[in-house]
């Protein structure tokens, strides 16, 4: 928990001041959030209402950009141009390299920070970095299951098992046979990390939730 404190003193702390963030750190989140805005409310609406799962997930896709890679990084923009110390809750996830350096250092830090602190630095010592590290991937399974599937009243256990498969993953990265067949560093570690990470994103974002959840949503929104 020392971590979360310790951001939100500095947040909150007057006497530290951030340096303004350059211009060119703008242009990407912004970039991210228009293409966002491109996908939702006007590709999404190009596709035949007969391929209602392809509507969905690319406006599903515009919201990702829009908001994870374009809205929270601009809002911790403004928040240093102000002078307060915010840090992203996104670290730019599209740069990184490996499996690990994705889930540990850019993607939802806010969360990666909760799962430390009360999952991982609790039972690492007692059941080991590996296993504890697997625990982490599993509780974030059942709380996606919990937001994504109990709403849309179908799928269950499809994020649970995307979650479990990142965690073996990250096992197997950085365990000897990762490192013989070159996981951790170079092209090989990023094509796992994108076959790993981006292929069985359909069991995260399941039909049902598509169908039943991101459609009404989109419609609620007139993005269709």
């Amino acid at each position: 928990m020392a971590d979360l404190v310790a951001d939100a003193e500095t947040f909150l702390d007057e006497e530290k001041v951030a340096p303004t963030p350059p211009l060119r750190e703008w242009s990407g989140p912004v970039l991210m959030a228009a293409l966002g805005v491109l996908l939702l409310w006007v590709m999404a609406r190009r596709v035949p209402d007969r391929e209602p799962l392809l509507q969905g997930w690319i406006g599903l896709c515009g919201l990702v950009c829009l908001l994870h890679f374009g809205s929270f990084h601009l809002i911790a923009l403004f928040w240093q141009a102000c002078g307060v110390m915010a840090r992203p809750i996104m670290s730019k996830p599209l740069q990184a390299r490996t499996l690990s350096e994705f889930w540990g250092k850019r993607w939802n830090l806010g969360f990666r920070q909760l799962a430390h602190d009360f999952v991982f630095r609790p039972l690492h010592k007692r059941i080991g970095v590996a296993a504890a590290g697997l625990l982490v991937f599993l509780v974030s399974g059942l709380i996606h299951d919990l937001v994504i599937s109990l709403p849309a009243r179908g799928g269950y256990g499809l994020p649970t098992g995307y979650f479990i498969l990142q965690g073996l993953g990250v096992t197997l990265e950085r365990s000897a046979w990762g490192r013989r067949l070159g996981l951790q560093g170079g092209s090989p570690a990023w094509l796992f990390l994108f076959v790993i990470a981006s292929v069985p994103a359909f069991w995260l974002f399941h039909p049902a939730f598509v169908l039943r959840v991101i459609l009404p949503f989109m419609h609620a929104i007139h993005a269709l």
